[in-house]
């Protein structure tokens, strides 16, 4: 009976924490947001993070991390989009996570620089992943990484 009651509640934390990253996510999509949606977006992505933190992997909190930070950036909110990409890198590096998701932790720092008008912050963060970019495996993956990196600029 407690095996039960514990694989439920996993399964219950595992179903809010996919279906808030993805509604969070929708959000992001959303060309242009009204303040409710705003709010809603950031307590999704926290939500989710915080489900992830109850089942999921290393990958999963930092992808959650990631995620926070792009809100926050999205919002203009440089100091919390740092904050949550420097979790997503500090993630990535304790735990050997590389690829796609090291590249777009150093995105997410490059990002919040540029955000809060740190040049020199911007142009290391770029620099660092564009070479984490290269190393991306797969094709569609590196493409679309550099897609986003190329909304950076460094000229803040």
């Amino acid at each position: 009976m407690a095996d039960e009651q514990a694989t439920r509640k996993q399964d219950i934390h595992r179903y809010f924490a996919v279906n808030l990253f993805n509604h969070a996510w929708s959000l992001i999509d959303l060309a242009e947001r009204t303040p409710e949606q705003e709010a809603e977006m950031i307590h999704a992505a926290h939500a989710s993070r915080y489900h992830w933190g109850q089942v999921g992997t290393a990958l999963e909190w930092q992808r959650g991390e990631w995620q926070i930070s792009r809100v926050y950036a999205i919002l203009k909110r440089p100091e919390a989009a740092g904050y949550h990409a420097g979790i997503c890198l500090a993630t990535c590096l304790k735990e050997g996570i590389g690829d796609f998701d090291l590249a777009f932790a150093y995105e997410a720092l490059a990002r919040a620089g540029m955000l809060k008008g740190d040049r020199d912050a911007t142009e290391q963060y770029l620099e660092t992943a564009n070479q984490a970019g290269k190393a991306i495996r797969k094709k569609e993956d590196r493409e679309y990484f550099f897609s986003e990196l190329k909304t950076i600029s460094a000229s803040v």
